[in-house]
């Protein structure tokens, strides 16, 4: 499922870099990148953080990635943030802003920053007792590297760097496990809808720091994971979960494109990894590596503006 996910970000991210300026293709320069979400995307974030319980700079996390070691990432080996900055020029993920504050190469932070943080959610609450990095707070980060980025550069160039910059979005999945695991009381309808409340916070905030192009990553169907499995007596998907994802990409699909005709100027890739996984679930045998990378260009929905 990983691989499948991986695949609706690359595409979803193959598209709107089809939008960059005729500038920055004529340069021929990769894009700067700006990731923020959870696991499916950290890349060591929370390695710097000694008082969290999530992390995977540990064994056999990394197996297949060089050397075979553990850099942090929830993977086997790259994972989506790699491929997609692969997709987009860099040789891999921007580092983790973390890794770039702490090792004192500010100026690194200027080709492009992973906020990323495995346990984050769009809504503070998420993950807080385990002492991650949540949304609000990767944000917060983003602005620290534009005041850095305007004191080298100068405001006006910042702003046009920031301009041209991909930020890409890949989060809402902890909020909905938390949801069940805590077993709230909250209307599914309401609890839904404070997630967009959210997304749409976190969006607006990075489009009055700058933002313009954002690549958007739905939730995949998260009770087919083998850990919510388990609360299916049947050992299959755990289907009110989905129920939830789907509401969640409906509801984030309507937001995104009410916030693109609000917002001058911002242009945007939501990926329907949801739809996307569940045919790979159902038709395995139709899906090699190749044709799954097809048939994602033909899934993925979407808006620009």
């Amino acid at each position: 499922m990983y691989r499948v996910f991986f695949y609706a970000l690359v595409g979803t991210i193959f598209v709107i870099s089809k939008c960059c300026d005729a500038t920055m293709e004529s340069n021929n320069t990769a894009p700067v990148l700006f990731i923020f979400g959870d696991s499916t995307a950290d890349v060591g974030t929370n390695s710097f953080l000694p008082k969290t319980k999530i992390i995977a700079n540990v064994p056999f996390n990394g197996i297949d990635f060089p050397n075979s070691r553990a850099t942090g990432r929830f993977s086997n080996g790259f994972n989506s943030a790699d491929f997609l900055a692969k997709l987009m020029g860099h040789k891999r993920s921007p580092q983790p802003y973390l890794f770039l504050l702490k090792a004192g190469l500010r100026k690194k932070m200027f080709r492009g920053v992973n906020f990323a943080s495995g346990g984050a959610g769009l809504l503070d609450v998420t993950g807080k007792d385990l002492k991650i990095v949540p949304m609000s707070k990767q944000v917060k980060q983003f602005k620290t590297v534009l005041s850095n980025l305007m004191v080298v550069k100068g405001r006006h160039e910042a702003k046009k760097i920031i301009r041209k910059s991909v930020f890409a979005i890949s989060v809402g999945s902890n909020d909905i496990f938390g949801y069940f695991k805590n077993q709230s009381t909250v209307d599914p309808t309401v609890f839904i809808e404070s997630l967009m409340v959210a997304y749409q916070c976190h969006i607006e905030s990075l489009y009055h720091l700058g933002a313009r192009k954002f690549g958007i990553i739905g939730i995949p169907p998260i009770g087919c994971c083998p850990s919510q499995r388990i609360h299916n007596t049947t050992g299959g998907c755990f289907e009110i979960e989905n129920t939830f994802a789907r509401a969640f990409h409906s509801s984030l699909d309507a937001l995104l494109n009410k916030l693109s005709c609000e917002l001058k100027g911002m242009k945007y890739s939501h990926g329907n990894s949801y739809e996307m996984t569940m045919n790979v679930i159902n038709h395995a045998q139709q899906f090699s590596e190749y044709f799954a990378i097809l048939v994602v260009f033909i899934l993925i929905f979407v808006k620009v503006v």
